[in-house]
């Protein structure tokens, strides 16, 4: 029972301590000056590629170059 207590101790002393100083620079990262910029880039990415009345770029067999869901399959 002794290593129980100890950690116990540990946990609410120390690790707590830890996990707030850790939280507290997350908050500080997210809210930093250049942030907003990095945001709205992260933001926008799932619409980099999604332009409305253009063609597919296509290989030379006429197939598609990105398609869902076969996008990760290897082409022939």
């Amino acid at each position: 029972m002794e290593t129980y207590t100890t950690m116990r101790h540990f946990a609410d002393s120390w690790a707590l301590l830890g996990m707030v100083l850790f939280f507290l620079g997350v908050v500080a990262f997210i809210f930093r000056p250049g942030a907003k910029k990095a945001a709205n880039q992260a933001a926008s990415i799932p619409f980099d590629h999604d332009v409305i009345g253009s063609e597919p770029e296509r290989h030379a067999g006429g197939k598609p170059l990105h398609t869902f869901p076969h996008a990760a399959r290897k082409e022939d």
